[in-house]
């Protein structure tokens, strides 16, 4: 058994600093006093920075799902048209919350591996007229793809006289997402993925066209109403209860993102995305993902001939410390899935890479993992590559 703290590489939740996590035991407040509206101050300015928005942007008590939630609720009416590429488990969550409140989510089916192009959502959005929301995956974690072109998306929406929600959950800083250059309405992103933090936030960042539909519209919501939050804003206050030791690890993870600077943090990720790719084709391992599509956060690898998916991941976490994530829907059994964000480096990406391949050759399948490594190595004797990971 591996005795030593275990590598977390899964799609969330990542490693944690240390200088995060001790910020967690800063002592409780009164939610409704002075040294949190303090907090709050810190906060808004940090989100409005990792949002690269001027727009309103608040953190929720609860997960991604519970920020996608909210940005469905607050904008969907009962018979509101929503154009949705499905291209993965999450997307497909997507599609439900959409159905859930009424709304008629209009679908893109897309193959698993692949997404959605701006050609094609236009198409759908033109033919079906009187669309009110154009729904947007960015990074499907279920297959390690990202979707391109969102600022043509954002193009689109606005010709149109849509709204544009994305779901950048486990993507925001670890790639391009200028949100008010790409006209986005609503998006939303998780604190335990490119940020480095604990789980428990969802940050949300809402465009004044968002508003106007907010305050017209017939939604459901209570506990995650936006014009509860916008009110309790100008108090610099939360409606409810804030999970104050996560309020006070993300404020510290916003510190480190403007200390290393949210171009260069995304810069970090791309090149060690660049890494883990070079060194899986080196070492002989198949993507899921199309190429034209990689995810800079989330790559899954296809499970070689003759590997059982539960011994593989057991051998990684057992024998090297290295915890990934196991597929999911139509992926269960297929691929792993690796995260790489947060604080990831070189050192990570080197570690993973060799516990990857130590593994398979334990379980009887041999790559070239010195191939790999050296793929890694020269990865980041180099600098970074134009390709589909840092292009919108």
């Amino acid at each position: 058994m591996y005795e030593t703290k275990p590598l977390l590489m899964v799609p969330g939740p990542t490693n944690v600093p240390d200088r995060i996590m001790r910020a967690m035991q800063r002592p409780i407040i009164n939610h409704r006093g002075p040294e949190f509206r303090q907090l709050y101050r810190s906060l808004f300015e940090g989100m409005q920075y990792a949002f690269q928005t001027k727009n309103y942007v608040f953190a929720l008590t609860c997960s991604g799902t519970g920020g996608v939630e909210c940005a469905v609720s607050n904008t969907i009416s009962p018979g509101d048209k929503v154009v949705i590429p499905v291209n993965g488990g999450f997307s497909q969550r997507f599609k439900e919350k959409i159905e859930t409140y009424g709304g008629v989510p209009i679908e893109i089916p897309i193959e698993w591996g692949k997404a959605a192009t701006p050609d094609q959502i236009r198409e759908v959005v033109e033919r079906e007229k009187d669309v009110k929301v154009i729904a947007v995956v960015y990074n499907e974690t279920s297959t390690g793809v990202r979707t391109p072109g969102l600022d043509e998306v954002g193009r689109i929406a606005e010709q149109n006289g849509a709204l544009f929600i994305i779901d950048a959950v486990s993507v925001l800083c670890g790639d391009d997402l200028p949100i008010d250059e790409w006209k986005v309405d609503l998006c939303v992103a998780g604190s335990q993925k490119c940020l480095a933090c604990p789980p428990g936030a969802a940050l949300v960042s809402v465009s004044e066209k968002a508003w106007q539909v907010i305050q017209a519209g017939k939604h459901t919501s209570y506990y995650f109403s936006l014009l509860k939050c916008r009110e309790f804003h100008e108090k610099e206050e939360t409606p409810f209860t804030p999970a104050l030791p996560i309020f006070y690890a993300l404020d510290e993870a916003l510190k480190m993102l403007k200390e290393e600077g949210l171009e260069n943090r995304i810069k970090r990720h791309k090149k060690c995305a660049e890494a883990f790719y070079n060194a899986f084709r080196k070492m002989g391992l198949q993507l899921f993902a199309d190429e034209r599509f990689l995810s800079n956060t989330v790559m899954a690898v296809k499970i070689p001939q003759g590997i059982v998916d539960k011994d593989w991941r057991d051998k990684l976490r057992e024998d090297y410390g290295v915890v990934v994530a196991g597929g999911m829907g139509k992926t269960k059994g297929a691929v792993i899935r690796i995260g790489s964000m947060g604080i990831i480096s070189e050192v990570e990406v080197k570690t993973t890479i060799d516990a990857i391949g130590k593994s398979l050759a334990n379980l009887g399948h041999k790559v070239d993992l010195e191939a790999g490594l050296e793929a890694v190595k020269n990865t980041f004797s180099l600098p970074l590559r134009s390709s589909s990971l840092s292009t919108s």
